[in-house]
């Protein structure tokens, strides 16, 4: 006698047919889901190439910071070039990346001021006044400028077949007098001067390595200070070795243009 296995089939028939509608429904859930999340890529539109020329710039190092703006602010697909010769910047890009870019360069390629600065060297005796000299230079904002005023005393440094026809001397030159590196910024609170002041001088006495070598005395002044236009700053004060004097340096800024 056949058992009977008509329930237990039927059974088994849902539970399969079940299996593959729900097989199918998340097959059709996953396949819409992705259908959602990958889009095509965006086609760029179309690029276009100008030219901006640098009319404020006069340094490489000013050129290569405005270069590297432009690289980290536009888009990463953008080419940027920097022609050093013509002082400018190639840009390639869309439209509205070429807006950005002037409007980058208008706000980053400013006109730089310029301002004079005079230094005033008073040579103090106890509180009396003995000597005054001043120094003036021209200074543009963000630009290194030097100051030299003195001599040059040759140093004999070595020499070449003594004691024979053909003998040699080799000689080098030192800067003997006064001599001024300043360099100034604009900040929000106000210009930052970076000075620094050297005085040289002959010493009397000479050296004993040689009787051709001579001492120079030297005082180097190195300072960080804000400016203001008009009013006169005192960077220091030195004694001079071996008597009651002393040197007082002051500065003092007025803008140019």
């Amino acid at each position: 006698m056949k058992p009977n296995c008509d329930g237990r089939g039927r059974r088994k028939m849902k539970l399969a047919s079940g299996i593959v509608g729900i097989t199918l429904a998340l097959a059709s859930l996953g396949s819409g889901a992705w259908a959602q999340t990958a889009t095509p890529e965006a086609k760029p539109g179309p690029l276009s190439v100008q030219t901006f020329y640098l009319t404020n710039v006069s340094q490489q190092s000013d050129a290569n910071e405005l270069t590297t703006a432009l690289r980290n602010l536009l888009d990463p697909h953008d080419k940027i070039y920097l022609v050093l010769s013509q002082n400018a910047i190639i840009v390639q890009g869309a439209p509205d990346q070429l807006l950005l870019a002037q409007k980058l360069l208008n706000d980053l390629d400013r006109p730089r001021k310029t301002y004079r600065l005079t230094y005033t060297i008073t040579e103090m005796d106890g509180g009396k006044r003995v000597g005054t000299q001043h120094f003036a230079m021209i200074v543009v904002t963000g630009q290194r400028t030097v100051l030299k005023q003195g001599s040059k005393v040759p140093v004999v440094t070595g020499s070449y077949n003594p004691g024979s026809s053909s003998a040699q001397t080799q000689m080098t030159y030192i800067d003997v007098g006064m001599n001024f590196d300043a360099t100034l910024d604009e900040f929000a609170n106000g210009v930052r001067l970076r000075s620094k002041v050297e005085q040289s001088s002959i010493a009397e006495e000479k050296s004993g390595m040689g009787a051709q070598d001579p001492i120079v005395r030297q005082t180097v002044m190195e300072s960080t200070s804000f400016l203001t236009q008009g009013k006169p700053l005192m960077l220091g004060s030195v004694d001079m070795p071996g008597s009651t004097r002393h040197l007082d340096v002051e500065v003092v800024m007025e803008l140019v243009k």
